[in-house]
């Protein structure tokens, strides 16, 4: 199974070629971002994003200090803005009242403590809390999506019935703790299933992993 493995993610990386995620300039910048991409696609999350940035408001001390209510409106692009502001508005109250307002000493957490906190926050669920372990504090935690999950059945990789701390186990037991590895192969999973694995109907003709 290593060797499956392994095969998969050097199909993926020589077809689509590195993906240099997660586009952010700052961990902060990409901790919203992950929450803001949250049931949209990530062109949405861009202007989003942009208006943040605009208002000159993208930074956790500017940010934390708006009322929810305008949150919601510089993040209107990303759908889902109401709730959206309340979870990241959440986030910031849990770093302030147990960080002392700063993303540095959240990440100071270790990776198992880091991941529990994240969770505690409501409206911050497995896939969230690891993309901001990954891609914003670079830990070594794979993150789990519904583009692996199909994939992975599709290719009788794993059975229908695993749920997300299954599938992630089944990747970190394979493949070596590595966070720019995983990094990566998140990345090229989603390249292959937005372009070929699609959910109605799949385009396995030219599909990097066609016959693996």
């Amino acid at each position: 199974m290593q060797e499956k493995i392994h095969d998969m993610y050097h199909r993926l990386y020589d077809f689509f070629g590195p993906q240099k995620w997660w586009p952010g300039d700052t961990p902060f910048e990409v901790i919203v971002g992950a929450v803001l991409t949250q049931n949209t696609n990530w062109r949405n999350v861009e202007k989003a994003i942009e208006n943040l940035k605009r208002a000159g408001v993208l930074s956790f001390t500017r940010m934390s200090s708006l009322p929810v209510s305008l949150v919601a409106e510089y993040i209107r692009p990303a759908g889902y803005y109401n709730i959206k502001a309340g979870r990241l508005q959440n986030l910031f109250t849990l770093i302030k009242e147990r960080y002392e307002g700063s993303v540095d000493k959240l990440f100071s957490e270790e990776t198992g403590a880091l991941r529990q906190v994240l969770l505690s926050v409501r409206g911050i669920g497995p896939e969230t809390a690891d993309s901001i372990l990954l891609y914003a504090a670079s830990r070594p935690v794979f993150v789990v999506d519904t583009y692996t999950y199909r994939i992975l059945v599709r290719h009788d990789l794993i059975p229908e019935e695993y749920e997300y701390e299954e599938i992630q186990e089944f990747f970190m037991e394979y493949l070596e703790s590595d966070s720019e590895m995983f990094n990566e192969f998140h990345a090229l999973i989603v390249c292959a299933g937005k372009q070929f694995c699609k959910k109605a109907v799949p385009c396995c003709q030219g599909c990097p992993l066609e016959g693996m």
